[in-house]
């Protein structure tokens, strides 16, 4: 297993948006088999709106020796970071980078006077759940869907 100190740690930028774009389709195809859908929103961006997204971005990604194998998003709206699209190379998942970079977001959520954190998954996604449950979020709200999945959002203090 590689070692997560050899992972860099940095800022999101516009120009990670093709290798973002690319990480994010293959981490959440996992995601699409267990809600038998391919059309849920990382899975149909478009570069063009990845790109324009990271222009304002508080988001991190994880780089080991020149490759991409994490990123998650983040915005300030007032004092709430709305924290999404966590997504970790498949190949990668189980290291603690899905930690790691919850916890970059959140250090930069705190610098831009942000008090909480917010994020959401689907109800079915248990292993999102248990990630974001240890990383210290807990469930605030349900919302069900048309299709019975409910989203659950989770909301996590940053003082």
């Amino acid at each position: 297993m590689p070692r997560s100190d050899d992972i860099e740690i940095r800022d999101i930028r516009p120009d990670d948006a093709g290798e973002t774009l690319t990480l994010q389709r293959a981490a959440f195809v996992q995601e699409a088999l267990i809600y038998d859908s391919v059309q849920m929103p990382p899975l149909t961006q478009t570069l063009d709106e990845l790109r324009a997204e990271l222009v304002e971005n508080l988001g991190c990604v994880a780089v080991d020796h020149g490759r991409l194998v994490g990123a998650v998003r983040a915005q300030a709206d007032g004092e709430l970071l709305l924290v999404g699209r966590l997504a970790i190379a498949p190949d990668r998942q189980g290291e603690g980078l899905g930690s790691r970079l919850l916890e970059a977001v959140e250090e930069r959520g705190r610098a831009s006077g942000c008090r909480e954190a917010e994020l959401f998954t689907g109800s079915l996604s248990e292993a999102n759940l248990r990630l974001y449950e240890r990383c210290g979020y807990r469930e605030t709200t349900r919302v069900e869907e048309d299709d019975g999945i409910e989203q659950v959002f989770l909301r996590k203090p940053l003082g």
